[in-house]
């Protein structure tokens, strides 16, 4: 088989775009590393529960919406992040995740994703926002 460079990425697959969108008509496709970082927002932005065919799906960082924002809370936040990716997208390894809350006055968590997609071996960064409510007296 003659390798042409849409075969090259043919593993990573192709999917609906997200947040969906229709153009002219169609649903708008996602295909290559972009499916990767599509999945990878899916996966975090889901509460674990909230699908109802697939309960286990998700990530946990839902949890702790409305609690104090600490040392130990962004702790949590990272490993929560970290588990749910490495048991709900196979294509990637994750290397790091850090929260940073330069903009906690504004209930804002910035969520920093460094991956390497496994059969290319690219690095990536995905910076996740993530919004929490005001703390718990």
């Amino acid at each position: 088989m003659t390798r042409t460079p849409d075969s090259d990425h043919e593993f990573l697959g192709r999917g609906w775009a997200f947040p969906v969108a229709t153009t002219s008509g169609d649903v708008d496709l996602a295909s290559g590393e972009r499916t990767i970082e599509e999945s990878i927002r899916v996966i975090i932005g889901t509460a674990k529960g909230e699908r109802i065919m697939r309960p286990d799906f998700g990530c946990r960082i839902h949890e702790y919406v409305f609690e104090t924002i600490d040392t130990s809370t962004k702790s949590l936040i990272e490993t929560a992040v970290e588990d749910a990716l490495v048991e709900w997208e196979p294509r990637i390894d994750v290397e790091n995740v850090t929260v940073s809350t330069d903009r906690l006055s504004t209930g804002e968590l910035m969520i920093s994703v460094d991956y390497t997609v496994r059969d290319t071996n690219n690095e990536h960064n995905l910076v996740y926002p993530f919004y929490v409510g005001s703390e718990r007296s």
